[in-house]
């Protein structure tokens, strides 16, 4: 599986996802005085702006990115034949992956065709925040215009709420007759300033030949049944069009592994390495209340907020566990400097196979993302495991940290406390020990 993140996105525009290529729109002038610039104004043809970006995919194909300006030549069906205004290469393009110039369908805060049912559902998607508005055509008055604003109502329930727009005999516009505006643009300005929520996604796609789509959209479903703090956020399934996408919430600072072995994060203290962990076992905490497993807990997947919150992702080889184990099929593979021995020997997972994983995690935060088992093989680690050789303590970890290391990595699962109680004192770990260890790098 392949992971990249894209641009920062309106949070009214959350609910596109799952449309990725829209029905072309029917190109209406909405503003009084067009904005092309003097090199554009001087070509004949119409001009159209790129909505989404574009990659040719045979030779006569025109590529282009998203905001690119293009010069129609040629009208046929769904194919135009355009002119880059940068590049100055024609091509043919697909119709449905602009609009005119200067229209409110090139606006990222205009849904053409969407219901007022519909809105209502997409601004009330756990994406979006109080204030995410979108503007939409009038079900009900043709050739009218609808705002649609998330709200909070009294009862701090959230709610959307729909504003009728409505038009002068001059041809400007209103939602409240105290003031109103020459075009919707402007009108849209205005109330943007109190409504400028913003978010990024990240777009995790389904690399061909990897798994099964059935095993993808399983694992999307069990991203929809966990939800938590400290867990990655689904946002949606784009599965109309290959490859298959899950959005997630994106997080700036990407994987801890990455995070740790960084200019920045390698000079992050102590303290802050046991706040990672104890988040960490916060969100194990909840999968263990499931009845979930994990069974790739490692912090190649965790990731990091800006404000350096952890989150766990990759629940690729996540499952339900109904009798308090799961037994993987023959032939699976696991990352064993990761794995529990008995899941590696007879392929038995339970909540406390990943509680070793988890003391692994330990020992690669606290030596800022090193290799577990530095210098041995798979096999020489699963040998010397067994016979019940186990990581010496790494140089400036507290013997109390290392003491929860060992705890992890008893021989017998039910030895292994439970992530709710790792939690606990990894919560109180600081506190309880800062004179001692305030002062170490």
């Amino acid at each position: 599986m392949q992971s990249k993140y894209c641009m920062v996105v309106p949070f009214l525009l959350q609910c596109i996802v799952q449309c990725i290529i829209p029905i072309l729109f029917d190109c209406r002038q909405m503003f009084p005085l067009s904005l092309l610039s003097h090199t554009e104004q001087s070509e004949s043809g119409k001009i159209v702006i790129a909505l989404y970006p574009y990659d040719a995919k045979h030779n006569d194909d025109l590529g282009f990115k998203k905001g690119d300006r293009l010069k129609v030549l040629e009208e046929h069906g769904e194919w135009w034949k355009a002119k880059s205004l940068t590049s100055k290469k024609e091509g043919f393009i697909p119709s449905n992956y602009v609009a005119e110039a200067n229209t409110m369908e090139t606006e990222e805060w205009f849904f053409k065709d969407i219901t007022r049912k519909d809105a209502e559902r997409q601004l009330l998607a756990p994406a979006n925040k109080a204030g995410s508005y979108l503007i939409r055509e009038s079900e009900t008055s043709k050739g009218s215009y609808s705002m649609s604003i998330r709200d909070v109502d009294a009862q701090g329930t959230d709610a959307v709420k729909h504003y009728k727009i409505r038009m002068l005999d001059n041809g400007g516009f209103y939602i409240s007759p105290k003031i109103t505006f020459p075009d919707i643009g402007s009108m849209i300005k205005h109330y943007h300033t109190f409504y400028n929520n913003t978010t990024k996604v990240a777009v995790k796609t389904l690399k061909p030949g990897t798994m099964s789509a059935e095993a993808f959209m399983e694992e999307a479903n069990l991203m929809k049944t966990l939800q938590h703090d400290r867990l990655v956020r689904l946002y949606a399934v784009v599965t109309k069009v290959e490859p298959i996408y899950i959005i997630t919430e994106y997080m700036s600072n990407g994987s801890l592994l990455d995070f740790l072995k960084s200019e920045v994060g390698c000079k992050v203290q102590l303290p802050k390495l046991i706040d990672f962990s104890a988040q960490i076992a916060e969100g194990m905490a909840y999968i263990e209340k499931k009845n979930y497993i994990h069974r790739d807990l490692r912090t190649a997947n965790v990731l990091v907020s800006e404000s350096l919150l952890c989150k766990i992702a990759d629940f690729g080889l996540a499952r339900v566990i109904e009798d308090d184990q799961y037994t993987a099929r023959e032939g699976a593979k696991f990352p064993i400097k990761w794995t529990a021995p008995e899941a590696i020997n007879y392929g038995s997972f339970t909540i406390k196979s990943d509680m070793w994983s988890f003391g692994v995690l330990l020992y690669e935060i606290i030596t800022y993302g090193k290799i577990p088992y530095p210098g041995m093989s798979n096999g020489e680690v699963m040998t010397s495991v067994q016979r019940g050789y186990r990581m010496p303590r790494p140089e400036n970890c507290p013997n109390e940290l290392y003491d929860i290391m060992n705890s992890c990595w008893k021989s017998k699962p039910d030895d292994r406390p439970t992530f709710d109680y790792i939690q606990s004192v990894l919560d109180d770990f600081y506190t309880a020990t800062e004179g001692q260890y305030q002062q170490q790098p």
